[in-house]
């Protein structure tokens, strides 16, 4: 009695993992995105933040200011 019960719930849950297929991420995979989405926020922040890249942000923005007059 327990290996057909044991079989019959093991035929649905096979059924039911065809059924949705593999349409959502493991918590694993969760937290591999958000240490990667951190690591290339951090990135960006360096790039952004340093002196060369914030002297052509200030010209940009003075010649588009300074365009009209």
């Amino acid at each position: 009695m327990y290996k057909a019960v044991w079989a019959r719930l093991s035929a649905l849950v096979c059924r039911m993992r065809a059924a949705r297929g593999d349409a959502g991420m493991v918590t694993s995979e969760y937290a591999m995105g958000i240490v990667a989405a951190v690591g290339f926020a951090v990135l960006l922040y360096q790039v952004v933040t340093s002196e060369v890249v914030a002297a052509q942000l200030q010209a940009i923005v003075k010649r588009a200011l300074s365009a009209g007059a």
